[in-house]
């Protein structure tokens, strides 16, 4: 690739290379590549030390990766500004707020300027003539010098390296169906034949090259094709040519002079495609959500996403995140049924069952099975492995403008293999936040909060039957022992209108106690309206390191948590608290400020109710790490087993006393259990013997 006339100029689609003004800049060791080749992709945009080192290391993250990104770096810089001086600010790899950035024209990039290109010639098919279409096919083509990202190290380049790779082989495809609609078959069948080597399983570079040698005069070699692709799919996934090959075959057999092309295709006088029939057009979504109110802004933040579907260069992929309860999927269905007209080729809706309340969680195979089936795939056709079907997907969907929606992923394992290519647009939901999908695949993410207060007694009002029209400070009321929880709210809202006999203050007061409060907001025994229910299957998912902090935050489920009171509580050290801090909120169990954290109201309640499942020795001893206020004389012994755990006489209004309040018991209640451990009379039975 040349480099006249431009400053920088980075090659990807090959071996990693950049010149500087003309001349070759040596870019260093593997990882040091697969650094520039990470921020060149993204040139112009601020690229974060998180998402590097998720690009170099993958999960396996060392413990130096946060040093070696600033080596490189470093080296990079060198290498890009050799003059620059120690002091002066790098203008073209320059440290920003939360990341970095390479200061580069994209176009100045060969896999960016490649898929602007393409893009310019798939627009000229359309009402370019052939020739100019022809063009700027090889124009873009040309940009290739062996295989994308070669030998760069690291995810983020394997996945970039296999998305390029597939856009190159569209591109072929796009180009050999113009050279045989303007009876350049001679011309295509060497650019087809190694593409057909490059990848054997891609059924329709094989049928444009049994195409481009039938009508080149070869007929032997088509049908020795054909043979050959169907031993390949045979031994390898188990299937059968698709019917498009199958025809082909049967007509070149037949002698059929006049062969038609692949739909898409340029064709004379606009013939119909080689086996054309018409793909379903599902429309799978589920009704949007009864009463569905506010998240205005979550909304428009979610159009603006797709509205910058230009940029894109892959299918645009967006995850809502959320905690259980939340309303993550009636957000998302009120989103997707607005926008069903922009994917005029339909809309797809799978449960992936994440939370387990609706059955085990599906597989990513059992998902494209679903996919597959609604897409109207042959089930002999049907590839058996997990690799074989997210192929078929991805071919099935390709030129196609679909909405896929994936309702309450579990992990990113599960989510990845149903991401297609091109033009569809790909939106789920989860009770995790799922980072690396973000860093690895570009998917865009938005936490939904709980409603506010106003929207919150809206919903109630709405869904009440009328009760609490008239009642405003009722509804707010509620609405704030809900917490802002939609799960929760329909619950209380079916709850009024159920008991019409009831005095509206006679039912709010029953909410307003927390030691019912979750037995109330289930509806009989249907798990799916159960607020306990939903908050019991997060905390199955949770790592069991995460689940026995959680247990030990349930004994202050009240006010901020920081790291020092959560490692006091666990018992462990600040490092690794704060880690599984962390891993909560990814969960959607806490919620970060900043470096604080706080539970949710409810799920505070809840949280109370899986701290009794600690020992309760364990319990009194982790109140008790909390602090050891100044000593107090201790009361007169009595014949209780824990005489010392008396109550406070009442909780006094300042903050600060409080605190020592509880401080004060905890201490307390640790001399007792101390006691009680020495006193023969008085130490459990089970733990004498020993």
């Amino acid at each position: 690739m040349t480099c006249t006339g431009a400053t920088l100029r980075i090659q990807l689609l090959g071996p990693i290379r950049a010149w500087r003004q003309g001349e070759e800049v040596a870019l260093g060791s593997p990882k040091q590549r697969a650094v520039l080749s990470l921020l060149a992709s993204r040139a112009g945009e601020v690229v974060s030390g998180e998402a590097i080192t998720s690009a170099l290391w993958g999960s396996e993250t060392p413990q130096t990766a946060a040093n070696g990104v600033h080596t490189y770096v470093a080296r990079l810089r060198r290498a890009l500004e050799p003059g620059r001086g120690s002091r002066v600010a790098s203008t073209v790899l320059s440290s920003e707020p939360g990341g970095y950035c390479l200061r580069l024209d994209p176009a100045d990039v060969d896999a960016t300027l490649f898929v602007e290109r393409h893009g310019h010639a798939r627009r000229s098919r359309e009402g370019g003539s052939a020739e100019t279409t022809l063009r700027l096919y090889e124009d873009a083509l040309a940009l290739w010098r062996g295989e994308a990202y070669a030998g760069v190290p690291g995810p983020f380049a394997a996945t970039e390296g296999v998305r390029l790779r597939d856009l190159r082989l569209t591109a072929v495809e796009e180009w050999a169906s113009v050279m045989l609609a303007t009876g350049g078959c001679a011309e295509a069948v060497d650019t087809l034949s190694r593409a057909a080597v490059e990848e054997p399983l891609r059924e329709k570079v094989r049928l444009l090259l049994m195409l481009a040698l039938y009508h080149a005069g070869r007929q032997a070699h088509a049908l020795a094709v054909y043979t050959e692709t169907r031993q390949l799919l045979r031994r390898e996934l188990g299937i059968e040519p698709g019917a498009e090959l199958q025809d082909l075959h049967r007509w070149i057999l037949a002698g059929q002079r006049e062969l038609r092309l692949p739909v898409g295709s340029i064709t004379p006088g606009g013939r119909p495609g080689l086996g054309a029939t018409a793909l379903p057009v599902p429309a799978q979504l589920p009704p949007v959500a009864r009463g569905f109110t506010g998240r205005d802004t979550e909304l428009a933040h979610l159009e603006s996403l797709l509205d910058d579907e230009p940029a894109q260069r892959s299918t645009p992929v967006i995850v809502v995140d959320g905690p259980a309860g939340v309303g993550k999927s009636a957000l998302v269905l009120e989103l997707a049924h607005r926008l069903a007209h922009r994917f005029p080729d339909g809309q797809l809706y799978v449960d992936l069952c994440g939370n387990g309340l609706r059955g085990r969680p599906l597989s990513a195979s059992d998902a494209l099975l679903h996919l597959l089936t609604s897409l109207g795939a042959d089930s002999n056709r049907i590839p058996r492995d997990p690799a074989g079907r997210a192929t078929l997907f991805r071919s099935l969907l390709y030129g196609r403008k679909m909405l896929v929606v994936l309702d309450d992923a579990l992990s990113v394992d599960q989510l990845r293999p149903l991401l297609p290519r091109g033009a569809s647009c790909v939106v789920a939901t989860s009770r995790q936040r799922f980072a690396g999908l973000a860093a690895r695949d570009g998917a865009r993410t938005l936490t939904v909060r709980p409603l506010a207060v106003d929207e919150a007694a809206q919903l109630l009002t709405t869904l009440s039957g009328g009760r609490l029209s008239a009642h405003p400070e009722a509804a707010r009321r509620l609405a704030a022992l809900c917490g802002g929880l939609p799960l929760a709210l329909r619950i209380t809202a079916e709850g009024l209108l159920a008991n019409p006999g009831v005095p509206l203050g006679t039912l709010v007061e029953q909410y307003t106690t927390e030691s019912g409060r979750l037995d109330r907001l289930t509806v009989g025994d249907d798990a799916l309206a159960s607020v306990r229910d939903a908050f019991e299957t997060s905390y199955q998912a949770l790592p069991s390191e995460a689940a026995r902090m959680f247990r030990f935050l349930g004994l202050r489920k009240d006010g901020p948590i920081t790291v020092p009171v959560a490692a006091r509580l666990a018992d462990t050290d600040h490092t690794t608290a704060r880690r599984l801090l962390d891993v909560l909120a990814a969960h959607h169990f806490l919620e970060e400020h900043g470096p604080l954290f706080r539970l949710h109201d409810l799920l505070g309640i809840y949280a109370a109710e899986c701290a009794e499942r600690e020992p309760m020795l364990s319990r009194r001893a982790a109140l008790a790490r909390l602090g050891d206020p100044p000593p107090h004389p201790d009361p007169p012994r009595a014949t209780a087993p824990y005489p010392d755990a008396a109550p406070e006489p009442s909780s006094p209004a300042d903050p600060g006393e409080a605190y020592a309040v509880v401080l004060r018991r905890a201490a307390v209640l640790r001399r007792a259990a101390f006691r009680q451990w020495d006193d023969p009379a008085t130490r459990p039975t089970d733990l004498t013997a020993r």
